[in-house]
């Protein structure tokens, strides 16, 4: 077995996946993507892409007595604001808090200690975490995290202004991420600029301050931002600094009791 299949926990028997489950600081990082538009130039699986190929290479980089193990990419999203651009999918909200129950039930009964959401989609951030908070809740001692591909210090001050406010879907950053990771999957030519209009002072599409938007009042080609000038050399420092980013943060967790856990219910301390 590889190192990288020893990470999967799909690749391991029965016997051993429990033996990982009683590890001390047992982890399973489930990372998900959605399957929606990204333009006339990006493929519909661009953010399961980037959040498989950037776990992939933050689980090879972590030291190999680290107790982590990761599931097969989830596809299916939540992405309901990029209807009416042929062919995009999304699954009611409730369907996928089900889903999340459904992978960390049997988990949290075989002794698993946390299990990440690695969400490579940012139209499904707050779902993931109503999510974690309600899977949490039904199996306390199972730490649950629900962490953003992108939500990494500093990745985004490598995107210039003006494209670094205007860059929500399918801009300088993913064209340029995509152009490293798989070079074959873009469609340059095709590439349209729609930065989005300005918000009244105070407020955004998103940030403070958030309104819920549809891609289709946003844009005509999908693309909420301007792809051109992306470079595959762009790309490549994005995913270094995604990938040191995450390192440190998985080590760190796998190096602590984080979160804190207990019983559910009223507290007998006053």
């Amino acid at each position: 077995m590889t190192a990288e299949q020893h990470r999967g926990l799909h690749h391991l028997s029965w016997p051993e996946a429990k033996r990982a489950a009683a590890c001390d600081s047992s982890t399973v990082v489930v990372p998900w993507g959605s399957l929606e538009q990204h333009g006339p130039h990006l493929p519909l699986g661009t953010d399961g892409l980037f959040a498989e190929q950037v776990l992939r290479q933050v689980l090879q980089a972590l030291p190999p007595q680290l107790p982590i193990w990761s599931l097969p990419l989830q596809s299916l999203g939540f992405a309901p604001e990029h209807r009416g651009f042929g062919v995009s999918f999304t699954q009611p909200a409730e369907a996928m808090l089900a889903q999340v129950e459904a992978i960390a039930e049997p988990l949290a009964q075989a002794g698993f200690q946390r299990l990440v959401l690695f969400n490579g989609h940012g139209g499904q951030i707050s779902l993931l975490d109503v999510a974690a908070r309600q899977v949490h809740g039904r199996h306390p001692h199972l730490g649950v995290h629900a962490w953003f591909l992108w939500d990494v210090e500093g990745v985004m001050d490598l995107i210039p202004d003006p494209e670094r406010g205007e860059d929500l879907h399918a801009g300088l950053a993913e064209t340029s991420l995509m152009l490293h990771m798989a070079p074959e999957l873009v469609q340059l030519q095709h590439a349209v600029a729609e930065p989005p209009p300005t918000p009244p002072d105070g407020l955004s599409l998103e940030g403070r301050c958030p309104s819920a938007w549809t891609t289709g009042a946003l844009s005509r080609s999908g693309t909420v931002g301007t792809p051109h000038g992306a470079t595959a050399s762009l790309g490549a420092a994005l995913q270094q600094k995604l990938v040191q980013g995450w390192t440190a943060t998985f080590t760190a967790l796998l190096r602590s009791s984080w979160p804190p856990r207990g019983s559910p219910g009223f507290s007998d301390r006053v």
